[in-house]
């Protein structure tokens, strides 16, 4: 090979330089274009939420008052003769049985009062026995004209007075025993006593205004309660046009410490005045007290049923809110599954539900769950309040709504 040839340069085969840069310009084009063009968004999701259909039923309207115990019975017991007290028998804070001996007053006196008594008794006894032989001594002496008629007439009065003066006496006897039993002073009733506020050897009367001590029976026991005068008002109202039915449940005592006493009890009745000062009027209920866990003057608070709704459509409280001017609101599955805000009526709570007094029927549904996805007038997927409880789907707590 010759020195030209080997001296030749050897090009790369390829496309010229021009084409190239073409080619580069039009891969930029097509990547601005791509960047430049808007991304059709995603249609929007309907949301899911859980409903209740709501329905008519029987509840119990349910009030909770304020009281204090009472004892079902209190007794003074008071001396009824005066004397010196010789023991007291009986132990302070006790249960007392009726008729039981409590205290013993000094009975000298009043034996020899009785003594006495049944001395002059046996005087009258014998004048009377002689007044009445007398008389009839004269009664053959008067027929034979021996005495005079008069003579006879007062031996008859004598003998009737000698009669009257035996009663008499026989009468006082009586009142010196009785006088003396009283120096034995008994419990009234039966119950708990409490302190004793006299002392062995003090000076009684019977007519002293300090009592001895007192007796209190707790088995059953009273609650008085205090319910509002227009509450009362209402219900009885309520009841007279057949809104509500009369009810007859038991009372539920909550104590001070918040525990719920384990005995149910009744109520009696409720007074015919209203207290001037408080606008309320009292409630009485009897209470069993076997244990005497209830003292008097404890404070408690009652639970019981005044009424029956028979109608009366309830709604979860997840499913109520209120607006800032305190108006009740829910949502409603609408037609075409459509969310519609009512305003309601929801003045009370029974359990964990609200009574709907005035804005649904029963049939409508109620949105409980997914409140905060909700707008009025969405559209909505609605499922039974179970299913949204499944776990693919969290309770929410409801929103305010405006």
């Amino acid at each position: 090979m010759s020195l030209e040839a080997r001296m030749i340069k050897i090009e790369p085969v390829g496309p010229p330089r021009g084409a190239r840069r073409t080619a580069a310009l039009l891969a930029l084009a097509v990547l601005g274009a791509c960047g430049n063009r808007k991304q059709s968004p995603p249609p929007p999701s309907i949301p899911e939420v859980g409903f209740v259909t709501m329905r008519a039923e029987a509840v119990p309207l349910t009030i909770e008052l304020p009281g204090r115990t009472a004892a079902i019975e209190i007794a003074d017991v008071r001396p009824q003769v005066s004397g010196v007290i010789q023991a007291r028998q009986f132990r302070e804070g006790s249960l007392v049985r009726k008729g039981q001996t409590l205290y013993q007053i000094d009975p000298s006196l009043y034996r020899a009062a009785v003594s006495q008594a049944a001395a002059n008794l046996q005087a009258a006894q014998a004048a009377r026995e002689s007044a009445a032989t007398l008389a009839q001594r004269y009664e053959p002496l008067a027929r034979m004209q021996a005495v005079s008629a008069q003579d006879l007439t007062n031996a008859q009065a004598q003998a009737k007075q000698a009669a009257a003066t035996v009663a008499q006496q026989r009468a006082a006897l009586e009142t010196a025993r009785i006088n003396l039993a009283f120096t034995r002073v008994p419990a009234p009733i039966t119950g708990r006593i409490g302190r004793s506020l006299t002392t062995t050897g003090a000076l009684v009367t019977a007519n002293q205004a300090t009592p001895l001590a007192q007796i209190e029976r707790l088995d059953p026991i009273f609650v008085d309660l205090q319910q509002s005068s227009a509450d009362l008002l209402a219900l009885r109202r309520a009841l007279a046009k057949g809104g509500a039915l009369p009810a007859s449940t038991g009372i539920t005592i909550r104590l001070e410490d918040g525990s719920i006493y384990p005995h149910v009890g009744r109520l009696q009745f409720a007074e015919t005045i209203v207290d001037p000062a408080t606008g309320t009027v009292t409630l009485r209920a009897r209470i069993p007290n076997p244990d005497e866990v209830l003292l008097p003057g404890m404070y408690a608070r009652a639970m019981f049923a005044q009424a029956v709704k028979p109608d009366a459509i309830l709604v979860p409280q997840a499913g109520l809110a209120r607006d800032p001017s305190g108006r009740a609101t829910v949502i409603l599955i609408g037609p075409g599954d459509k969310a519609v805000l009512r305003e309601v009526s929801a003045e009370r709570t029974i359990g964990d539900r609200w009574l709907v007094t005035k804005g649904l029927a029963p049939g409508d549904r109620v949105i409980v769950e997914g409140l905060q996805r909700v707008k009025p007038g969405q559209t909505v997927r609605p499922v039974q309040a179970e299913m949204a409880n499944s776990p693919r789907s969290r309770p929410l707590q409801p929103a305010s709504r405006g």
